[in-house]
């Protein structure tokens, strides 16, 4: 049988648009890599793992949500001990997003995240032991240093994998599955809590992950994108920081980032508290809303691969998706003043898709403004913005409920998704622009 030859990167620049420039000043032009041919044609496949790894992953965030009552009766925790341990969730992804990130980029994804899942596999199914709040804490905190994987190392396989055209529907795909995640983990833990007990919920995404492992290793055979030890510290994380490239998407990040979680983590109580819902009617049609977001992640990919392909360039492209997705989310703005909670479902519905609409191109600007060498430490600087914003407005909710209403919340979720779009185009000035006769991508930095 005749050797199959690599596909060099001359190749894959002429048939797939990913020729790549340095966009920070003092970085050389990224070096060429090789994809293998087979490689290319099963990245759909890749995709789907993405999509299943992240789903998993947040099926793992909710479990505790989930458990929540329980965990307080058995643990003896106080509502300020709970809160603790959710921050200790958060605290450990943001202090590990760039270090991750830099994994990411010094051993290419297959490894980078082969050696993540099994950490965050061990370090969830440990949560099974746990005999206190602080042990449930610590074991939290390593979890989430680990769970930032998914994210960096999604956004490092699509960057090098997909072209300009299908990278911004890959990544609406596969971070769509913190959707699809947040729905199906009440009724896996219910059926778990209700036969087996709480601490067997705990164990059910770490099994996933383990047996999600094998199909990542072995479809991830002939990826040839690990980049080489020069390639890593020739662009230290001082050269990225002084880049006005990576403070624009690390603002946009830090404004857009937090509204999802408002959602996720406050949309039952809302509807309880102030709607009058009962729990049974909550179920019932409380996970709409995070389903119809799916639709908003994939159509926002599939709208900029629609308008690339009709010659727009990659810059207006990005103005037309984010400031037109971003304008929609300014439906949260109506949620309180909706007569009927059917109605105000309906505008968080509507808020939701939105977001998940602008989502999916904001970390697609991340591949427009930096090559794939960077994409991983880059989208843990975003990370360690993002944290920080969703460690800040949870708190600022609290007191904002506790002390008036949930309206004065909704209305300032409702404008940080268009401050955050400005911020990434008023920041970044120079913005990567395509050039229509060598189809390739550029940055010149102030």
């Amino acid at each position: 049988m005749e050797a199959r030859t690599p596909v060099t990167s001359s190749k894959v620049c002429e048939d797939r648009d990913m020729t790549r420039s340095a966009p920070v000043e003092g970085v050389d032009r990224v070096e060429p890599v090789q994809v293998d041919d087979a490689m290319l044609h099963r990245r759909w496949v890749v995709l789907a793992l993405l999509f299943a790894i992240i789903v998993i992953n947040f099926m793992d965030r909710q479990t505790m949500s989930m458990l929540a009552p329980v965990l307080r009766s058995v643990l003896h925790l106080s509502n300020t001990a709970y809160g603790r341990i959710v921050a200790a969730l958060q605290f450990g992804m943001m202090s590990c997003e760039f270090p991750i990130g830099w994994m990411m980029d010094r051993w290419g994804a297959r490894l980078g995240l082969t050696a993540a899942a099994l950490i965050w596999s061990a370090i969830t199914g440990s949560q099974f032991f746990t005999r206190s709040g602080v042990q449930l804490g610590i074991t939290r905190y390593w979890m989430g240093t680990a769970e930032v994987a998914s994210i960096s190392g999604g956004m490092k396989t699509v960057s090098h994998l997909f072209t300009d055209k299908e990278r911004t529907l890959a990544i609406g795909i596969f971070n769509s599955g913190t959707v699809i995640g947040t729905v199906l983990a009440p009724m896996l833990v219910v059926i778990l809590l209700q036969r087996y007990g709480f601490r067997v919920a705990f164990l059910a995404p770490a099994l996933l992950a383990f047996l999600w492992l094998p199909f990542w290793w072995v479809t991830q055979r002939g990826n040839h994108l690990h980049p080489k030890a020069t390639d890593v510290s020739a662009t230290p994380a001082r050269v990225l920081l002084g880049s006005s490239s990576t403070w624009a998407v690390m603002l946009c990040r830090m404004l857009i980032g937090p509204v999802m979680q408002f959602y996720w983590y406050w949309t039952p109580s809302y509807l309880y508290s102030t709607r009058h819902m009962s729990l049974v009617q909550i179920g019932l049609v409380g996970w709409i809303p995070f389903l119809l977001g799916v639709s908003g992640g994939i159509a926002g990919g599939a709208a900029a691969g629609w308008l690339q392909a009709r010659k727009f360039s990659i810059y207006n492209t990005r103005r037309i998706t984010m400031f037109g997705s971003s304008l929609l989310c300014v439906a949260s703005l109506a949620v309180p003043w909706m007569a009927s909670a059917t109605t105000a479902l309906v505008m968080i519905s509507v808020a939701i898709m939105a977001h998940n609409f602008l989502s999916a191109n904001m970390y697609a600007a991340i591949t427009d403004l930096f090559p794939g060498r960077l994409v991983g430490r880059v989208t843990g600087l975003t990370g360690v913005s993002g944290g920080l914003s969703g460690l800040m407005l949870p708190l600022l909710t609290g007191v904002l409920v506790d002390h008036f209403s949930c309206t004065p919340v909704f209305v300032l979720i409702a404008f940080m998704p268009l401050l955050g779009t400005v911020a990434l185009f008023l920041v970044g000035r120079r913005y990567r622009m395509q050039d229509t006769k060598s189809q390739q991508v550029e940055l010149v930095e102030g």
